[in-house]
C-alpha cells in the first residue's frame, strides 16, 4: 500500500495516488497489465456476457489485455462514449479492429453507429481505491453515473483496474459514488463482494 498523508480531499488524494502511478516505468506498467490479465477472469463469463472496458490515456494501466481474455472466453465487448457532460456515459459495442473516433479529451471511442449496449460488467478506470470498494475517479462522476444507471436496470458487476500503489487507506465516499465490486491490481484481486 502507498503511504500518504491524510490528505483531507479527493483533489488532494487523487492528486496524491497519480503522481505515484505516473512514478511508475512504462515496462512495469505494461507488465503489471499483462500480468492481470494472465490470472484467470475474476467473474464467469456466460455465453453472451456484455464486458465493458476503457481505451487507456495517460499512464493509466491498460486493460486492453483483460478484454482480449474475455473475448477469446466469449464476452462481446464494449467501450465508452461520453455524451455529455452531468450524464452517464453511453456503452457502444466494440470488438478489436472496429474504428474509432476521437472523444473529448482525445480519448478514442467507438463510431456513434456501433449500438449502444448495457454491460453485465464493467472494467472500471480510477485514480485511487480503498479496501472498502470506493474508488476515486477524475473527478466528473461519469463513471459513478454510469454504474448507478445500469443498477438501476439489471445485476452489474463493477471491476477496478489499477496498480498497487494506487490504493490508499481511506477513500472520503458520499452517496453519490458507486462502490466497486473487486479491485484488480497486478499483485492481486480484491473481491469485496463478501
Amino acid at each position: 500500500m502507498s503511504q500518504f498523508a491524510e490528505p483531507a480531499t479527493k483533489e488532494s488524494l487523487r492528486a496524491a495516488a497519480l503522481a505515484q502511478r505516473d512514478a511508475l516505468p512504462a515496462a512495469e506498467r505494461q507488465a503489471g497489465a499483462e500480468t492481470i490479465a494472465a490470472r484467470p477472469f475474476p467473474v464467469n463469463i456466460a455465453p453472451g456476457v456484455i464486458v465493458s472496458g476503457f481505451m487507456p490515456m495517460k499512464s493509466e494501466i491498460n486493460p486492453l489485455p483483460l478484454l482480449h481474455k474475455a473475448a477469446d472466453q466469449g464476452a462481446r465487448l464494449a467501450l465508452p462514449a461520453i455524451d455529455k457532460r452531468g450524464k452517464p456515459l453511453i456503452m457502444r459495442a466494440w470488438k478489436f479492429g472496429d474504428p474509432f473516433k476521437a472523444g473529448q479529451w482525445g480519448i478514442r471511442e467507438p463510431v456513434p453507429e456501433a449500438p449502444a449496449v448495457d454491460p453485465d460488467i464493467l472494467i472500471v478506470p480510477l485514480a485511487c481505491f480503498d479496501r472498502a470498494g470506493h474508488r476515486i475517479g477524475y473527478g466528473a462522476g461519469y463513471y459513478d453515473m454510469t454504474i448507478n444507471a445500469l443498477r438501476a436496470k439489471k445485476k452489474v458487476i463493477a471491476i477496478g483496474i489499477a496498480f498497487a500503489v494506487q490504493e490508499i487507506p481511506r477513500v472520503p465516499a458520499t452517496e453519490r459514488d458507486e462502490r466497486l465490486d473487486l479491485v484488480l491490481t497486478e499483485r492481486e484481486a480484491i473481491d469485496f463482494r463478501g
